[in-house]
């Protein structure tokens, strides 16, 4: 049982098809693939060029987290193992981890329990090598930059205004911060300078929402790097990088194939962080599973506040997709830690914490449903812990929402928990109800975007901008950047900028500290709180824990 084995253990010990075979379900030969190994495959997508999309897409999406997890993609996976278990032709669409939470303390991201997609350790590391071309791209635009100060800087970019970082796939906050360009002239131009994590680049942005090879290429050069004396932006374009660029990146473009524990096709490709960046998998993944799926289950990151709201108002409306259903996932014990417990304390019944911590559910399936005009049903990611008493209180909240729920046992029994999950999703995509809509008029100010995303979906009185944030937000609308989507860089904790405000809080302001824009990427970047672009490693990495036997076995990966 799974109460005995590791993550690891159970993804080891599982008998996986030939990556071949798996594909071979979807309709693609052998020709239309690029093997990595046994396992793993990327996929051709010229020869799908044409193919229109036939599948039913659901959005799973979840609560605000806390540490207490809530499992959102093991409910995705065991969501798909059940679709396919109902008769349907499911295929997952997923984003791939990061290395640096990895190694520091939120684990990886291909499930858990018997419901993961496999080869868990590869694609928890290297898996086909996509992050470190996305890096290798970052830095050599940031080389090419570099250079082109050192050289004569015929552009005249102003060193203090360059805005461009490199990049390393991992929590390291030493880097935060550095100094560059030392040793004297022949070494370059000392500068201030930083590195932010991979998955927080514009790189990843571009990469996740590219639709083919010369979008990608093009929207590599609308990246703005810097801004020169006069203070007009200087391109990517303008420095001759997106050739080079998009040569790094052609193969990783090809989304990866991979199977889950029960073989249902898997494309797990791309992975910005939801907090910083939108949280969602690539376009080009999500494409090409609703060409060959009956029905496609997808995750954004986070909460429905950031990843959800985010794949609405900047990943559908960029790739025109339109999600038929939508799975809010919760936990008793994080509903019990939103209503005031500790993390030591949510093993035992108490109703009083849980009813109080209801309202961030409430506010999320509302936010669903009336913002977003998606039908929801609420899967609770349940644990040998929870009592009757506690569903059954989830349950009557949501009857009175009009929303329905459905247990999910996935973690523990694979697809077969997750039957009446899947059943749910079905009868909602049949109903056929859905009508995405967006959260804000894409035409209307930064600022009214602003305030819209704060008002209609954290529920907040409005944001406020610093000084700079203003003067910011004034200069990006004169270089006629006032049109684009938003993407909100904030805490995941909280439906507010402050981590410690869990729940529903109602009567707060979120604070705009920083715009940016992400021009290649198509939107701006709205920082608030103290949030971070390089993340950094707890008191214990999850490192410390990883070892490898001598026969190459993988140990100690979750």
């Amino acid at each position: 049982m799974s109460e005995f084995l590791s993550d690891i253990e159970i993804a080891q010990a599982a008998q996986a098809r030939p990556i071949t075979e798996v594909a071979a379900e979807l309709g693609l030969n052998e020709d239309q693939l690029e093997v990595y190994g046994r396992l793993k495959a990327k996929v051709d997508i010229h020869a799908l060029a044409d193919m229109p999309r036939k599948g039913k897409l659901v959005l799973v999406t979840a609560i605000s987290p806390t540490p207490a997890g809530e499992g959102k993609t093991t409910t995705s996976v065991g969501l798909a193992d059940a679709l396919r278990k109902l008769g349907k032709r499911a295929v997952l669409a997923l984003r791939e981890p990061s290395l640096g939470p990895v190694f520091g303390i939120k684990g990886g991201a291909a499930g858990g329990g018997y419901a993961q997609v496999i080869p868990m350790e590869d694609i928890n590391l290297h898996f086909t090598g996509d992050f470190h071309a996305i890096g290798a791209a970052n830095n050599l635009l940031a080389a090419l930059l570099d250079n082109h100060i050192q050289q004569g800087n015929a552009l005249g970019i102003d060193p203090k205004r360059i805005t461009w970082k490199r990049v390393v796939d991992m929590n390291d906050r030493q880097l935060r911060h550095v100094i560059d360009g030392l040793g004297g002239t022949s070494q370059g131009v000392p500068r201030e300078d930083g590195f932010d994590i991979t998955v927080a680049s514009e790189v990843m942005a571009v990469f996740c929402l590219a639709t083919d090879l010369l979008d990608l290429k093009e929207r590599l050069g609308n990246m703005v790097v810097a801004y020169s004396y006069t203070g007009e932006p200087i391109y990517a374009r303008d420095l001759h990088a997106e050739g080079a660029m998009t040569a790094l990146l052609k193969d990783a473009l090809k989304p990866n194939l991979v199977q889950t524990l029960e073989h249902t096709p898997a494309f797990v490709h791309g992975g910005p962080f939801a907090n910083i960046a939108h949280g969602c998998n690539s376009v080009i993944a999500t494409d090409t599973a609703l060409k060959l799926g009956e029905y496609v289950v997808t995750e954004a990151g986070f909460g429905a506040d950031l990843g959800a709201e985010k794949f609405c108002d900047i990943k559908a409306r960029t790739a025109q997709l339109s999600p038929v259903a939508c799975v809010v996932v919760a936990t008793l014990r994080a509903l019990k830690m939103h209503g005031g417990l500790g993390k030591n304390e949510l093993s035992h019944e108490d109703l009083e914490a849980l009813k109080a911590g209801l309202p961030n559910l409430e506010q999320h399936v509302q936010n669903m449903q009336e913002v977003f005009g998606l039908p929801v049903v609420v899967a609770i990611n349940v644990f040998p812990t929870d009592t009757a008493s506690e569903l059954d209180a989830v349950r009557a909240a949501c009857q009175k929402m009009g929303v329905r729920v459905a247990v999910s046992e996935v973690w523990a029994r694979g697809g077969d928990g997750g039957c009446e999950l899947a059943e749910e999703v079905v009868r909602l995509c049949e109903e056929g109800h859905a009508k995405l809509r967006f959260s804000y008029d894409v035409h209307s100010s930064i600022e009214q975007k602003l305030n819209v995303i704060a008002q209609k979906v954290y529920h907040a009185d409005g944001v406020e901008l610093t000084l700079a944030a203003r003067r910011q937000c004034a200069e990006l609308e004169a270089q006629g950047f006032g049109e684009l989507p938003i993407c909100m860089a904030k805490t995941q904790y909280s439906f507010s900028d402050n981590p410690q405000l869990r729940g529903a809080p109602r009567d707060f302001v979120v604070t705009i500290r920083n715009l940016k824009v992400s021009a290649g990427a198509g939107f701006i970047v709205a920082l608030t709180g103290a949030i971070m672009t390089m993340p950094g490693l707890p008191k214990m990495p999850a490192a410390e824990h990883i070892d490898v036997l001598e026969d190459g076995t993988i140990v100690g990966l979750f």
